[in-house]
């Protein structure tokens, strides 16, 4: 099998797996316990608060561990929203975040909020200029993702965070795709809120952190009893955050490496399908995550490309794991401007240290004969043949 689907999640790497495995079964103990057990439990939960921090240029009283990277993105936007409701209820975004985020920003304007969604260009760039012409008076947060899910734009995450630094708004960033694979660090981003996932980088799945700013005090996510600073209510998964520590310490600790090795198996991934006739990269060619390669195809429909490579033994997608069921074209797409029916015929290849150069041939060698096999059946590749001629 080749794995070609890292954006969607990554298996749980060996050192984070032995590092989970003693909280799972001997030191099971419940890190508020006052007794040995549940003290070793607590110094591991506290270790991993200091790994974690420490991987993303963060003191550990300001890591907060959630269940993931939609549960931080929630929380990130109501409570920055309930917080600073006094001032202002207007929030700036833009149109291609991951859905935990627009759904939030929909919810928040159901409550009484104003969001401006910000476009992007054809490269899924948001624009300073556009950022600094949304702010208002009455302007409370921004929140743009580092890198994009679907087509891997990185977007100038340090410069929003100096405008918004600047002009006394609290800024959030979801990093979920971001952390582990390029260098993130919260300083010199100038961030208040950073939202991250575990499975993302070789973590289990269910576990997440989210940022904050020392200085800034989040009203509760959860009542219960008293844990995360008594924010974040509910006995702490220690083995799941063990994990994800684990995880992201060894992925930093080989980023360089990691990072030119995966760019140069998604270069080689690209140059090859671009060969294929009516075929697109989408987002920056140069600016963008070192393993999305995230392509379009005329005349193609994304999910049938999906299955027929499945059944040859290659697991991409058709765009973002979590609306993969629905029949509507990505909405990441349509806002960097292509065609509704172009948009369907989208492919998301995403590579992990993992992948070799024979996974990445093997997909050049099978994916051309299931375009060629699909587009045969397409009464819109008729159509696109007589264009042509």
């Amino acid at each position: 099998m080749v794995y070609a689907d890292h954006a969607a999640t990554t298996a749980v790497s060996d050192k984070a797996l032995a590092a989970m495995l003693p909280y799972l079964k001997e030191q099971y103990g419940n890190p508020s316990g006052i007794y040995r057990l549940g003290r070793a439990a607590r110094q591991a939960l506290d270790q991993a608060r200091e790994t974690v921090a420490k991987a993303i240029g963060a003191q550990a009283n300001e890591i907060y561990f959630t269940g993931g990277g939609s549960e931080a993105d929630n929380w990130a936007l109501k409570g920055a929203a309930e917080l600073k409701k006094e001032k202002g209820r207007h929030i700036i975004t833009t149109q291609i975040e991951h859905h935990a985020l627009l759904n939030t920003a929909h919810y928040l304007e159901e409550q009484g909020f104003e969001v401006t969604y910000l476009p992007v260009d054809q490269l899924g760039r948001i624009s300073l200029k556009a950022v600094e012409n949304a702010i208002r008076e009455d302007t409370i947060l921004i929140s743009v993702m580092t890198a994009n899910n679907e087509i891997g734009t990185i977007q100038p995450i340090a410069e929003i965070g100096a405008l918004a630094r600047e002009k006394g708004i609290l800024f959030h960033t979801d990093a979920v795709q971001a952390v582990g694979h390029i260098p993130v660090n919260v300083e010199e981003m100038q961030v208040d809120f950073l939202s991250l996932s575990g499975h993302k980088f070789g973590g289990p799945k269910g576990v997440g952190v989210l940022y904050v700013r020392k200085g800034v005090r989040l009203p509760a996510l959860i009542q219960g009893g008293g844990q995360e600073k008594g924010i974040r209510g509910g006995t702490e998964n220690v083995a799941g955050f063990v994990g994800m520590a684990a995880a992201l310490e060894e992925a930093v600790s080989n980023l360089a490496e990691n990072e030119a090795k995966v760019a140069a198996l998604r270069e080689r991934l690209v140059d090859g399908l671009l060969k294929i006739p009516f075929s697109a990269l989408t987002g920056d060619p140069i600016n963008r995550l070192p393993g999305i390669a995230s392509f379009v195809f005329e005349c193609v429909e994304g999910e049938s490309m999906v299955m027929m490579l499945d059944a040859k033994g290659i697991c991409a997608s058709s765009g973002s794991a979590c609306s993969s069921g629905s029949l509507d074209p990505s909405h990441v797409l349509m806002a960097i401007g292509l065609l509704h029916e172009v948009s369907h015929g989208s492919l998301r290849l995403s590579l992990g240290a993992d992948n070799t150069e024979e996974d990445v041939d093997y997909i050049l060698e099978q994916l051309p004969s299931v375009i060629a096999r699909l587009r045969e059946m397409s009464p819109l590749w008729e159509e696109k043949q007589k264009e042509v001629q």
